[in-house]
């Protein structure tokens, strides 16, 4: 399988240099900024923000999965994205992800001009593939199952990536379009976690785009003390660098700067390393 990921019409070559995705949460309830972005005009903003900070992909959000969160249906989903998506277009250059489970809103933005749905439902919906395979878009599919406690997470979440490969793959989905995200922070221990962002490289399939997203999570604050949300970027840092240095393509951090600065350098480290 070719080194690429293909979203829709442009193609993103892997293991040249890592991609960053700016998160852009346009919910009143975002566990990390509080529904900072919620207004349209604000969420239009940061997204310029992020563009101007680095970022190579925009991932925009309209529902909160924190923990203990409520889903909101998929008509008050789309009904915060479209605003945000009206305002952003034609005014940036970037990719959008669309960070959502709902086979209806992937197509609302997908029509909107959106390139990859960042499906965090782990459910491998058949009316999700039948979308991404007919529109061409990049998909995100991450693992979200709880894994028993004494499971060794790289191996798990590793068993579950293969299996969901050829099943998305049998229902007609190129591998080209697919990235794999470990979930980290959705359903596994502290412990399991760690090692998932450890053990990168054993957990990664090869041939397909690799996604790695930890920003101000739960493991990130606990190692420190639990800092306030907004003051675990450093910890994210370590974290993704970790990742980058075991083979993730893509990051996904809400402090677009800090994480660009870092890939860059991880990038330089690794260039000189080969």
């Amino acid at each position: 399988m070719a080194a690429v990921w293909k979203i829709r019409d442009r193609v993103l070559p892997l293991g040249e240099r890592t991609y960053v995705m700016g998160i852009l949460n346009v919910t009143p309830d975002s566990f990390s900024d509080g529904g900072r972005y919620f207004d349209p005009g604000r969420a239009e903003e940061q997204a310029l923000q992020l563009e101007a900070d680095g970022v190579d992909i925009l991932d925009i959000g309209g529902q909160s999965t924190r923990p203990g969160y409520t889903p909101i249906p998929p008509e008050e989903e789309w009904a915060r994205l479209e605003p945000v998506l009206k305002r952003l277009a034609g005014k940036t250059r970037l990719p959008l992800s669309i960070d959502t489970f709902y086979p209806y809103v992937a197509q609302r933005c997908l029509d909107a001009g959106a390139q990859i749905i960042n499906d965090v439902g782990g459910a491998l919906d058949p009316d999700m593939a039948r979308l991404v395979a007919e529109t061409g878009a990049g998909w995100v599919v991450m693992h979200a199952e709880n894994l028993p406690e004494e499971a060794d997470g790289p191996a798990a979440v590793r068993d579950w990536l293969e299996k969901a490969a050829r099943r998305i793959i049998e229902m007609g989905v190129p591998a080209e379009q697919l990235c794999f995200d470990p979930g980290v922070g959705f359903g596994k221990t502290p412990e399991q976690n760690y090692q998932l962002i450890h053990r990168t490289a054993e957990t990664k399939l090869s041939g397909y785009a690799y996604l790695l997203g930890t920003s101000r999570k739960r493991c990130i604050g606990a190692p420190a003390g639990n800092p306030p949300f907004n003051r675990r970027d450093s910890g994210t840092v370590a974290a993704h660098t970790i990742g980058i240095l075991g083979g993730a393509d893509i990051v996904r951090a809400h402090d677009g700067f800090g994480a660009v600065q870092a890939a860059r350098v991880a990038d330089a480290v690794l260039q000189e390393g080969r």
